[in-house]
Formats: structure tokens, C-alpha cells, sequence
């Protein structure tokens, strides 16, 4: 009886343990770059987004698919082009599954392994396009033909939740014949394009010596204007100072002249005062009228003394 109480009292809880790791078992953590479709009993349920989320286990089925950009080379394959002529040809093509739920549904749904559904997708397109081009025209327009083939997968792709990036031709590789043309016609238009920076580089000099000349011209041509206005300018400058001396001269007699004829005025005067009984003294303040008296070297007497003489009494 007691061994009965036991048991019922630890089953409840066994039972709680188990349920309890049962569920524990079913938390799910989704990724910000991830997204999670749910199954139940192998019917679509649910597309879940980034989280937390609970799956019931052996009854619910998560499938994660990544949504972050993706790549996938397209390996190298023999393409005809419109001029039938065989090149290898190999590429790049960069997608991702459309972030929306319905996206999500259809990348898993809608098609069995959407990778490898657009490699095959892809090489298919790549036959199409380049079919219908030139060669000249596949080798010279890569930027026209990857447009071409985008615009293409995007259309084709659009139903399968994927989107379309980008597509990059990596290599076009030509028969060896046409190879070997081609590089005959670079070999040519390299030297072309040689002769023509020689000949430029030729004109570049010629030009370059001839505004060198002109400049060299020009600075003698300067020089020789400045050295004549420097010898103006000393002319100029000689014919003020010799006007100048001149001015200076003819002050200087104005003023020699002008005292000498005062003195001859005096002179002339005494003259008529003494008539013959007189005598000439030139002293240091000028000419004197002088008066001599029994001429002898004591007895000199000025006239203008005299006369001061006079006009004092």
C-alpha cells in the first residue's frame, strides 16, 4: 500500500518533466538574415520571421531559408553566335529570396532547389542571348549583354520568390583563329595609337620650344623698352639739373652785375665831384671815392668820410 502512494505521487511529476522538455525542445531562434516556414503534418502553416517562435515537435516541421545575397558561378559553356562561330563563355549570377512570405512560400514550393534551378535557368539564357549577337558585338557590349540576361532571369524568376541582383559575363573566349586576328588587329591599332602620342608628343615639343621663344623675344623686347626709358629718364633728369645750373648762373651774374653798376654809379659820381683832384681806393666793402691830400702814404683820407664830416656840421 505504501509502495502504491509513492508511485502515485512521482508520476504527476515525471509527467510535468516530460512535457516540460517536450516543449522546451520545440523553441526555435530565428535569425535576423533567416526566415522560417512552417509545416504541419506536412501542410504549409506559417512563414515565420526573426525571433523566438515554439514548434511542435514530431508535429511541426520548421524549414529555414536564408534571404542574404547569394552567388552562383555558371560554369564555362560552348556558345554559337549569330556569326557561327564557337566561343566558351562563362559568368556570374548574384540573387536572393524575396523577403515577403509569399516569396519565401514560393522559393520553397514553387520550384524543387531554386539554386540549382537558375544555374540551369542561366546557362539557357546565356545560349539565347549570345545566339543572337556578333561576335564583335559579344566581346565589345558586355555591359548591353549582362542587362539583357538580368532583364531575362528576372522575368523567369520572378514566380519562384527570388530576385535578381545582378549578372557579370567573366570570360568570352573566341576560336583560336579569330584569337590569334584579333590580336594582330590590337597589335595594329597599339602601334597606331603609339605613332599618333609620337607624333603628339613630337607637336608638344615644337609648341612648347616655339612659346619659348616668343617668351625669350618678348624678354629682350621688355628689357630693351626699360633700358631706353631708363636712358629717357637719366636725360631727362641731366637736362633739369643743367637748366637748373643754368638758372643758378644767371642769378648769380643778375646779382654780380647789378652791384658792379651801383659801384660805377659812385665812381662816376666822385668823378664829378673831383673832378682831377682825386683817386680811386678800392677797399674790401667796394669802390671809394677817396680824396688825397699831399699825397703821401699817412695822409689818405676817403671821401665818403669827408662828405659824413660835412653833413654832421
Amino acid at each position: 500500500m505504501a509502495s502504491f502512494d509513492i508511485t502515485s505521487l512521482y508520476l504527476p511529476l515525471v509527467l510535468i518533466v516530460i512535457l516540460t522538455i517536450y516543449l522546451l525542445s520545440g523553441i526555435r531562434i530565428i535569425r535576423p538574415i533567416n526566415r522560417m516556414v512552417v509545416e504541419t503534418f506536412g501542410k504549409f502553416t506559417r512563414v515565420q520571421k526573426s525571433g523566438i517562435t515554439i514548434v511542435i515537435p514530431f508535429v511541426q516541421k520548421p524549414v529555414i531559408v536564408n534571404i542574404t545575397d547569394r552567388l552562383v558561378d555558371v560554369q564555362r559553356q560552348e556558345v554559337i553566335t549569330k556569326d557561327n562561330l564557337n566561343c566558351i563563355i562563362d559568368a556570374q549570377i548574384y540573387y536572393r529570396v524575396g523577403e515577403t512570405n509569399e516569396e519565401v512560400r514560393n522559393a520553397i514550393y514553387v520550384t524543387n532547389d531554386y539554386q540549382r534551378q537558375i544555374i540551369q535557368l542561366a546557362k539557357t539564357t546565356l545560349r539565347n542571348v549570345i545566339g543572337d549577337n556578333m561576335f564583335r558585338d559579344v566581346n565589345s557590349n558586355r555591359a548591353k549583354l549582362n542587362l539583357e540576361i538580368f532583364q531575362t532571369m528576372s522575368i523567369e524568376t520572378k514566380n519562384w520568390g527570388i530576385r535578381m541582383i545582378r549578372v557579370e559575363l567573366k570570360e568570352i573566349e573566341p576560336p583560336k583563329d579569330v584569337q590569334e586576328t584579333m590580336n594582330q588587329v590590337i597589335k595594329a591599332e597599339n602601334d597606331k595609337q603609339s605613332a599618333v602620342d609620337f607624333a603628339n608628343a613630337v607637336e608638344t615639343k615644337a609648341d612648347g620650344e616655339k612659346r619659348a621663344q616668343i617668351k625669350t623675344a618678348e624678354g629682350i623686347k621688355q628689357s630693351k623698352i626699360l633700358e631706353a626709358e631708363g636712358e629717357a629718364q637719366a636725360i631727362e633728369r641731366k637736362a633739369k639739373a643743367r637748366a637748373t645750373e643754368i638758372e643758378l648762373v644767371n642769378e648769380a651774374a643778375e646779382r654780380y652785375f647789378v652791384g658792379n653798376a651801383k659801384d660805377l654809379k659812385e665812381l662816376e659820381v666822385t668823378q664829378a665831384s673831383l673832378e682831377k683832384n682825386s683817386k680811386i681806393v678800392l677797399t674790401e666793402k667796394g669802390i671809394t671815392p677817396t680824396l688825397v691830400l699831399n699825397e703821401t702814404k699817412d695822409n689818405v683820407i676817403p671821401t665818403a668820410k669827408i662828405i659824413n664830416d660835412e653833413e654832421t656840421q
